[in-house]
């Protein structure tokens, strides 16, 4: 027996009993949906990958969203938008007309500056709001959409949506799939055929967020007639300040009972200072390198300590990372020196 949907080279490994359910699971699906023509959902309700349901009060999540370090003119934005989805709403109960408006968004931003955050965190307004049935995020890029081989990307494609009905579909640098690939057929505009088709077949049961650099999102939105009609929203994240970064990585310290010194403080705002903003810049992701860069000198330099063994050494010591750290962390990155740091092209993690 073959199954389409799975690559024409794969081999089965050793054996998992995990893997064997997905895969199991997968064909059933498949051939429920061929021998019914519906969703199965049901059977979706039974996936071994399903998160469980989020049950936080909007209140809560605004909560949430309002102890985000940074990210005030999104914020804003974020709030513009459940009011005015809220006040829609309002205005059905009394038996008013909705003003028709496209819910999908565009996140224009560089790397590290909270758009995956801020997506889930509407996914679950949407639900807390009625408006989505579970508000799940379903986080993809181009390789989760396009496949390599005629009639691939169609299934890649609709296994995406259906697993975010009812929720969020995040498509992270979405330009690449306007992008054709470097050699051989590209398939990445059947990809936003089938999505465009789809967002309006499940207009009620599916939000789409596209993300990535502003000036290649636009040529993205540019690249489809059907693109800029659906994504009439745009929110933009700007990079973090200094303050910021150095508040993010003390969050990042003191979630893992970790101390930063007045010292350290110094240090990683110098280091925060000579980062060069724009497109090569990671932001949260750059702090988090640095912290975790900076455990490492702690690490080696506690272990070093002369003449006293690491068993003996408090808890203080312990949580304390300082500026020989930081500095450490830097010189790592090679950005040690007073000049700016090289400039690198930031992907999002795997």
């Amino acid at each position: 027996m073959s199954f389409p949907f799975l690559h024409p080279g794969y081999t089965p490994s050793v054996a998992n009993p995990l893997t064997d359910l997905r895969l199991g699971l997968d064909v059933l699906r498949h051939h429920v949906r061929q021998s019914i023509g519906g969703e199965a959902e049901w059977l979706d309700r039974i996936d071994p990958r399903r998160p469980p349901e989020d049950t936080r009060t909007l209140a809560e999540l605004q909560a949430e969203l309002d102890s985000l370090v940074g990210l005030e003119t999104v914020k804003e934005q974020v709030r513009a938008l459940v009011a005015f989805l809220q006040v829609q709403g309002r205005r059905l109960e009394h038996g008013l007309p909705e003003v028709a408006t496209s819910q999908h968004l565009v996140f224009l931003g560089n790397p590290g500056t909270g758009k995956t955050t801020i997506a889930r965190l509407l996914a679950n307004m949407y639900r807390a709001m009625g408006l989505l049935k579970r508000g799940h995020l379903v986080e993809v890029d181009r390789a989760g959409l396009v496949g390599e081989y005629v009639g691939m990307t169609a299934i890649k494609t609709e296994r995406a949506i259906r697993r975010a009905l009812d929720g969020v579909l995040f498509i992270d640098e979405a330009y690449a799939l306007a992008r054709p690939a470097q050699r051989g057929v590209d398939f990445g505009q059947e990809a936003i055929e089938t999505l465009l088709k789809r967002m309006e077949d499940h207009r009620h049961r599916l939000v789409v967020i596209v993300a990535g650099y502003p000036a290649l999102m636009h040529e993205f939105l540019d690249s489809n007639p059907g693109l800029r009609s659906r994504f009439a929203r745009e929110i933009t994240f700007p990079d973090y300040s200094t303050d910021e970064l150095l508040t993010i990585t003390e969050r990042f310290a003191d979630e893992n009972e970790y101390r930063v010194t007045p010292g350290a403080s110094d240090e990683l705002r110098r280091v925060f200072d000579r980062a060069q903003r724009g497109e090569g810049f990671g932001n949260a992701r750059y702090a988090r390198t640095i912290f975790e860069q900076a455990l490492n000198a702690q690490a080696l330099r506690l272990a070093t300590v002369s003449g006293r063994a690491l068993e003996n050494l408090d808890a203080e010591e312990l949580m304390g990372l300082d500026a020989a750290d930081v500095e450490a962390a830097a010189r790592a990155l090679g950005e040690g020196s007073a000049e700016f740091p090289r400039r690198r092209r930031w992907r999002r993690a795997s």
